[in-house]
């Protein structure tokens, strides 16, 4: 037993310095702005689609770059909605073309960013950082754009999730869709290192569930029981804490590519889901 002893000031100070490395790591656990890369590989117009490169200035000076992608196939008068959509925490707008595509064939305008220290974007990454470039996008819809909030849906999915439900807790959208995403930052890591006094080592909040008790429009939460990034009890915390009226879609296919697998009964029930919350709008404004 002797030896026990003889070894425990190993083990305690191996803890600690691991929790350590966990603590001043945080950041390049949770961006990836340069995987697969930071260059835009395509653009819209490779789909077949027109697009405005669009730079954004946040309240702390950071340029933010984005692509606005008009409908084309729509008439002003049919047009029901823009949608803001923010991505997750790898790669940038130009791996998102299949979701541009998706929700241009569902006749949304739409405004995809790509956060500091992504894409085109300078500065770097952070969590407050993440919320200014949510910002300043919805200011250049309602304030550029001159687009009625109420005529506004926010998608965000995995990181994205957790921003979006940020910025609806700040403003009145038409409605909210969440991806793919986590109850909070704390949450996923009690998940990833649960011998780690994860809520004394956060850096990082990304409280979606809290933001989303802060929301009364119509929230829709996504997410599949085969995500093998972001487990699917991440997604039924974040309903739970939603008020009514929510939806909840069970989607089917990794964390990734759950959007492409659940095939058509992801688009019915999100084209449902928008036509539903963006007609209730025009009712309430009437």
């Amino acid at each position: 037993m002797e030896w026990l002893w003889k070894l425990l000031p190993l083990g305690i100070a191996g803890y600690v310095a691991f929790s350590a490395l966990v603590y001043f790591m945080q950041p390049g656990m949770i961006f990836y702005p340069n995987i697969p890369g930071r260059g835009l590989v395509t653009t819209p117009k490779s789909i077949g689609l027109d697009y405005e490169d669009v730079e954004l200035i946040t309240d702390d000076g950071t340029r933010i770059h984005g692509w606005f992608i008009p409908n084309s196939k729509a008439s002003d008068t049919q047009k029901q909605a823009t949608l803001l959509f923010l991505h997750g925490n790898a790669g940038n707008i130009s791996h998102r073309l299949d979701s541009i595509k998706l929700f241009n064939n569902l006749g949304l305008d739409i405004l995809i960013i790509d956060y500091r220290g992504y894409g085109q974007s300078t500065g770097k990454p952070t969590e407050a950082g993440t919320y200014q470039d949510a910002e300043a996008a919805w200011h250049y819809l309602t304030a550029t754009r001159g687009i009625k909030e109420n005529k506004i849906i926010l998608f965000g999915r995995s990181l994205g999730g957790s921003i979006s439900a940020w910025l609806a807790s700040q403003h009145t959208p038409a409605a909210l869709i969440v991806e793919s995403s986590f109850s909070s930052a704390h949450s996923m890591g009690q998940r990833i290192y649960p011998f780690l006094p994860v809520r004394l080592l956060s850096r990082f909040q990304y409280n979606t569930k809290e933001y989303v008790k802060a929301i009364h429009c119509p929230v829709l939460v996504a997410h599949s029981r085969d995500d093998d990034i972001i487990p699917y009890e991440e997604g039924r915390d974040i309903f739970n804490s939603a008020h009514e009226p929510r939806y909840f879609l069970k989607m089917r296919g990794g964390h990734n590519d759950g959007f492409i697998i659940s095939g058509s009964s992801y688009v019915d029930a999100l084209e449902s889901f928008i036509n539903t919350s963006v007609n209730q709008q025009n009712m309430n404004t009437q």
